[in-house]
């Protein structure tokens, strides 16, 4: 057995749980957040911001979650919650006392999400079992997938990491291996990746910038042409924030009421606006998820608006394809 194994469950009550009988049965395999001495403060950072949140969107219901872990187990707090972030009618009894009742409560619940996230079971990291066995790194896995739904403008604490023991047992031993898990997204890890991959395309040859940039033109045109309007310039046409606000219109679906933008902008401060309610919108569609100076965009950056542009070519795209 690896002396790390035991060391490193440094609370006896962790210790206990995990020694007793057939709790890993035989070809088991299991993952849990690795105790250490010291508390990781990003992680109950996470835990009070989510616990927070729960108890702030369940207000009305009277409803008080004061553990993640003994407070979700048994899907009702889960229930009310999707209830009231996606307006879903559940059918499942709101109250399980059972353990059998709480599985198959859970396992409707789970299903629901799944669908709502258009995940494969595959992408999941999270599960009945787990959920029922008040496992914390599936809950807060869960939860924090529910909220980047459900509300995406929600500033969830970034970078919170843990270090992960997976245990599995075989006819011969028990196996761990440890790693580092992201629970919320490394923010700085996004942002590089999106600015790696923009400098290297405008380190291209001008051929490569230029194709580019008549293929979001022509996928703006196909769009706002429907609305009688022909865009030719990236530069010029899309630093008042005008079009980019009626493609957005366009593609996501919804009617821009004209008193809350300025359809005619006659000044750097009304562009602003215009440029602002875009991006506002863009991350409330979970569209937007690297910072973006509006002010670049009104100054028609060429790069500030592909990178802008992208997000909805990347995604509708994909959908007319």
């Amino acid at each position: 057995m690896d002396p790390d194994f035991l060391n490193s469950f440094t609370q006896p009550s962790t210790l206990d749980r995990f020694l007793a009988e057939d709790v890993i049965v035989k070809g088991e395999k299991r993952k849990l957040i690795k105790p250490t001495p010291g508390k990781n403060l990003k992680l109950e950072e996470l835990k009070l911001f989510l616990t927070e949140w729960i108890n702030r969107v369940l207000k009305e219901e009277h409803i008080v979650v004061k553990s993640l872990e003994e407070d979700l187990y048994d899907g009702l707090v889960l229930h009310h919650l999707l209830e009231n972030l996606g307006s879903l009618k559940l059918d499942v009894e709101k109250i399980a006392l059972t353990e059998e009742k709480q599985r198959q409560k859970l396992s409707v619940i789970l299903e629901v999400v799944a669908k709502c996230l258009q995940l494969e079971e595959s992408q999941l990291k999270w599960s009945v079992e787990s959920i029922l066995a008040k496992d914390l790194l599936s809950t807060l896995h869960l939860l924090v997938a529910i909220a980047k739904h459900f509300e995406p403008t929600l500033a969830l604490p970034p970078n919170v990491q843990v270090e992960t023991i997976t245990i599995e047992t075989t006819s011969r031993e028990l196996k761990t291996s440890n790693v580092v898990e992201y629970i919320t997204e490394n923010k700085e890890n996004i942002e590089a990746q999106s600015n790696d991959a923009f400098d290297e395309l405008f380190s291209c040859s001008p051929d490569k910038c230029h194709a580019v940039k008549k293929a979001l033109l022509q996928f703006v045109d196909q769009h706002v042409g429907k609305l009688g309007l022909n865009v030719k310039d990236i530069e010029s046409q899309f630093s008042d924030g005008v079009i980019l606000l009626l493609l957005i219109g366009q593609l996501e679906g919804y009617f821009l009421n004209l008193r809350n933008f300025f359809l005619t902008p006659a000044s750097t401060m009304e562009m602003l606006h215009n440029v602002n309610l875009a991006l506002e919108l863009l991350a409330e569609g979970g569209l937007l998820n690297f910072p973006v100076n509006s002010e670049d965009i009104v100054n028609g950056d060429t790069k500030a608006i592909i990178r802008v542009l992208y997000c909805l070519y990347s995604k509708y795209r994909t959908k007319e394809a």
